[in-house]
């Protein structure tokens, strides 16, 4: 709302309506002047700074979905639903083996089924980001047919996906960085192997040698492979160009130009 304009000061205006000679304008000019700082000064807060409103719209922005980000993220979904499949038989085939020369050892492969909610956060950068992509992955999956329950599934992909975005969360989705990733990979780890021993290994003690190199296992590959592979993944993708329309791509663009 415009700052009315101080009556004092357009009093000697109004006192010699018969003089408006070029003293007078520069009273005028300066009484506008003042009343546009203070109407600056009032939406912008004390000392310059952003007003809460103007802050809060700001993360309503931030936070909002656009149709790209649904339509990136279902074609994202359904990418990564693709590699779920395929490594449904490459698991089948593989974990006897490692399990033979160490048990427990075959977990450190399992983030290759949820790696996609921690990629979908640095990519999207919006809250659900990754649960709606590990759904859309699932359902992919599942379209396409796999050994596993529906129940089971679209289960552990919802739970996954939460635990993926919890390190994002905390800071606000303001924050993306290679150790942020890392400690998601780390957290859906966490969660996923407690949940194997608790519901499918439940013969196995965690405190068993087979228990110990599991939980080590499936901690050591979230880190490297749904924490450091996905943002190594995430920056091979925008490089490419296809993420400028996204803050994601833009972050890392903007970083380029500051280095160069």
């Amino acid at each position: 709302m415009p700052c009315a304009v101080n009556r004092e000061q357009e009093h000697p205006i109004a006192e010699h309506p018969q003089q408006p000679n070029h003293h007078t304008m520069p009273a005028v000019g300066k009484t506008s002047d003042m009343a546009d700082m203070s109407a600056r000064r009032d939406a912008s807060g004390p000392a310059g700074l952003s007003s809460p409103s103007s802050g809060g719209r700001a993360a309503d922005r931030r936070w909002r979905w656009t149709s790209s980000d649904i339509a990136v993220g279902a074609a994202l979904g359904v990418a990564c639903g693709l590699v779920f499949w395929l490594f449904n038989f490459a698991y089948a085939w593989l974990s006897p083996i490692i399990g033979g020369i160490l048990p427990g050892l075959a977990s450190i492969r399992h983030p290759l089924w949820y790696f996609s909610g921690t990629l979908a956060v640095i990519i999207l950068r919006k809250p659900g980001a990754a649960v709606y992509v590990n759904l859309v992955g699932s359902a992919a999956e599942m379209l396409l047919g796999n050994q596993f329950s529906f129940g089971f599934v679209f289960a552990s992909a919802a739970l996954q996906g939460v635990f993926a975005e919890l390190p994002f969360a905390l800071t606000r989705y303001r924050v993306f960085n290679l150790p942020i990733s890392m400690a998601s990979g780390a957290l859906v780890a966490l969660e996923y192997g407690v949940y194997l021993m608790l519901f499918r290994y439940r013969g196995v003690s965690f405190l068993s040698p087979r228990g110990v190199i599991h939980m080590i296992s499936e901690l050591v590959g979230g880190v490297l492979i749904a924490g450091v592979m996905s943002w190594y993944l995430y920056r091979a993708i925008a490089a490419t160009g296809a993420l400028d329309r996204f803050a994601s791509g833009r972050a890392l663009r903007d970083d380029a130009d500051r280095r160069g």
